[in-house]
């Protein structure tokens, strides 16, 4: 790797120099034809291929070049060449990733206060991430399954049927990974303190709760705060506005998603409701906490900056 970078070759050319050395020694070494130089130094021709790639857009409209079309556009190199030196620099203009930048001035003290439960939870409290998954759709399809096979994926009917929703609050205790899942046919403010009540009660009595979850309007009114005032054991702790990414609830949302809900075929709102209470009995008989960490702070995006800061 390191000759094929230095010598801006491909490792056939290293593949053959290496054979004419172990069959002739250093005679092997002396060419006949010798070749020519690179038509322009290694070093220009990178940081032009990247100034392309990252500063202009195709000619025809494309949003993002391909090895092909930049190679046609800059004429004198292989679609091969520009492909090495993306790979090099790591360079990936097909891929698209999304972002939401969070805009509340409050950022750095309320995303302090999260982790520091996470990471430092108070002795002998509870920290439970809490959030609802709203308008679960129990799709049922029209057609029958084609069932996995060799050299064939599952495949499910295009058309299918609706039969209600469904909406899920659930709680995750950030010390065991365990969650306690309830189902609704909505979700409002009312139900949110009714599953505030089962956190509670599933608590021995008298212990410290903290819950962390989101700044939705249902998390914030009248009756949940006259909930707090009747309960001081239970805290809440609000994430910072566009930072869900913070809540590790939202994690298991997206375990649920996969292995159930997107692929899941529900002949109705209670063949729904059983299949999600039963996935959550099943991932709590092997749970566990969940560890992640945000490991390069400095490629946050900020709200007053269009890219990450380096």
């Amino acid at each position: 790797m390191d000759i094929r970078d230095k010598l801006a070759c491909n490792d056939s050319f290293i593949t053959r120099w290496t054979r004419a050395y172990a069959d002739q020694g250093l005679p092997g070494l002396v060419s006949y034809y010798p070749g020519r130089a690179p038509a322009q130094p290694v070093e220009k021709l990178e940081a032009r291929v990247l100034n392309y790639t990252m500063r202009r857009k195709p000619r025809d409209g494309s949003t993002h070049w391909s090895t092909r079309k930049l190679a046609a556009e800059l004429g004198d190199i292989s679609f091969m060449t520009v492909q090495r030196i993306w790979q090099k620099h790591g360079i990936r203009p097909h891929r698209l990733r999304q972002h939401m930048i969070s805009n509340d001035p409050d950022f750095e003290a309320k995303a302090a206060d999260v982790i520091g439960l996470y990471l430092n939870p108070p002795e002998h409290a509870a920290v439970f991430c809490v959030d609802e998954k709203t308008a679960i759709q129990a799709l049922d399809r029209k057609d029958r399954m084609l069932p996995l096979s060799p050299g064939r994926a599952e495949s499910h009917g295009f058309e299918y049927k609706r039969n209600g929703t469904l909406s899920l609050f659930a709680a995750l205790n950030t010390r065991t990974g365990e969650v306690l899942g309830k189902t609704a046919s909505t979700h409002n403010s009312e139900l949110f303190v009714a599953f505030l009540e089962q956190i509670k009660t599933s608590q021995p009595e008298g212990r410290e709760i903290h819950v962390i979850c989101d700044n939705v309007s249902s998390h914030k009114t009248e009756r949940v705060r006259a909930f707090l005032k009747a309960n001081p054991s239970v805290t809440i702790h609000h994430t910072p506005t566009y930072s869900s990414w913070l809540n590790q609830v939202e994690n298991w949302f997206s375990r649920i998603q996969r292995g159930l809900i997107a692929r899941g075929v529900f002949t109705s709102v209670n063949d729904l409701d059983k299949k999600i209470m039963r996935f959550i009995r099943e991932y709590n008989k092997n749970a566990r906490p969940i560890k992640w960490k945000y490991d390069d702070p400095s490629r946050r995006y900020r709200a007053d900056s269009s890219v990450s800061v380096n």
